[in-house]
């Protein structure tokens, strides 16, 4: 039915990748395009005979437009979706506007250099005029929604788990649950266990910025922002138990305070181990997440980028990581006049996304909604012209392709609430 170009060959990426094969009457024909073209052909390899997807494979660098522009140009596919780093995701909507090809990702855009003079002069004015710090936010990509319209192209922000299927839930509990929703909790639990004493889920420069920078929330109308890891919660989640959780900045928390009416707060929790805490600190203390390049025996370095490099890759962690994830949001508001509270989660095992697509259970959250949001845009579900978030279109295709495709949720009515 569709041809689809996908950029990046990470691990959520070939989690996508398995997904789109496993639905060839949506994905008749897919290319696999990375910088480094060996890891396309080898992923290629594996899947071929197991799936009636045709599959090729290209070499690009996406941080370079033309180069993009040349790819869609030559493969002509129906849309893009991009699985690479969140730094490349200007570059990648400027190659699919002037391509004039639909475009989705599961990030919003951050920058590789946040000492870039002409970026940090935006994003201290953001900071002033929003109210909060994070170096990622929607704003540049909301930028392109009357170049998206006038090009008659959709553009799909933030189709993974969180953020993604956590805003599809919201637009679900809203359509289904409720006539107003005034406050929602976002909990991302992950009960698995790796065996290392430290190691991160998905690409750790983008994860150890996350969780080292300024915790906020939305509430009354505006950002309260707070020390990081400074507001801890304990929660009992189903099939995974008790754990600590912490407050943190997150993406769709900005989105979900633009497009849900009546929201009084939104906050977005985080489960941590102590031991990765401990080891986050000190690596933090000693300078190794910085993003500013320094000179080392006469080359430059960035500290997080050489840490990166150290710990071990994410991808590799599925044979060894046992236990589940639980992602969900807790609801409250009104209906009929009367307050109602529920919770919407899915429960994810890391061994069985592992026997299924050599991946554990993070890659695989977030992988699979990749594709169904993709699924989404090409069959014509989600399609308008202009730049959108999820929760912008009907939940309704969208729920039920998660049950189709691997990601079953349930719906608690009057749960355990958060402090």
């Amino acid at each position: 039915m569709g041809r689809l170009l996908i950029i990046g060959c990470g691990g959520v990426a070939g989690v996508a990748i398995h997904k789109c094969c496993q639905n060839s009457k949506t994905f008749s024909e897919i290319c696999i395009a990375s910088r480094t073209k060996a890891k396309c052909d080898a992923l290629k390899e594996k899947l071929e005979n197991t799936t009636e997807t045709k599959i090729t494979t290209a070499q690009v660098d996406a941080d370079k437009v033309e180069e993009l522009i040349a790819l869609i140009q030559s493969y002509q596919p129906d849309a893009v979706l991009n699985v690479a780093l969140p730094y490349q995701d200007l570059t990648i909507m400027d190659a699919c506007l002037a391509c004039k090809v639909d475009y989705i990702d599961t990030a919003n855009y951050e920058p590789e250099d946040t000492d870039d003079k002409q970026w940090r002069e935006i994003y201290e004015k953001r900071c002033k005029e929003v109210g909060f710090t994070a170096y990622f936010d929607y704003s540049w990509q909301w930028a392109y929604q009357e170049k998206f319209k006038e090009a008659g192209i959709t553009a799909l922000l933030g189709s993974g788990f969180d953020p993604g299927v956590t805003s599809v839930f919201t637009a679900y509990a809203l359509k289904h649950y409720f006539d107003e929703i005034h406050y929602i909790d976002i909990l991302d639990c992950n009960g698995g266990d790796h065996g290392y004493p430290f190691a991160t889920n998905f690409n750790p420069e983008i994860n150890l910025r996350e969780v080292s920078a300024m915790g906020s929330y939305w509430e009354d109308g505006h950002w309260v922002e707070v020390e990081p890891m400074s507001i801890k919660r304990e929660y009992d989640f189903p099939e995974v138990g008790e754990k600590d959780m912490y407050l943190l900045h997150h993406e769709e928390i900005e989105s979900l305070a633009k497009n849900i009416p009546g929201i009084k707060r939104i906050r977005f929790f985080m489960t941590f181990g102590q031991s990765y805490l401990t080891h986050m600190k000190c690596l933090e203390n000693v300078g190794m997440l910085s993003t500013t390049p320094i000179n080392f025996e006469g080359k430059e370095i960035v500290p997080i980028q050489f840490l990166k490099a150290l710990l071990p890759d994410p991808a590799s962690l599925g044979p060894r990581t046992v236990g589940k994830t639980n992602i969900g949001c807790i609801f409250k508001g009104v209906k009929d006049g009367k307050e109602k509270t529920i919770y919407i989660y899915n429960v994810c095992d890391h061994q069985e996304c592992y026997k299924e697509v050599g991946s554990q259970a993070i890659s695989y959250t977030t992988g699979v909604p990749a594709m169904i949001g993709t699924m989404m845009v090409v069959e014509g579900l989600w399609k308008k012209p202009g730049v959108f978030n999820v929760e912008e279109f009907d939940p309704d295709p969208y729920m039920e392709a998660l049950n189709k495709w691997g990601l079953p949720w349930v719906v608690c009515e009057n749960p355990q609430e958060v402090e």
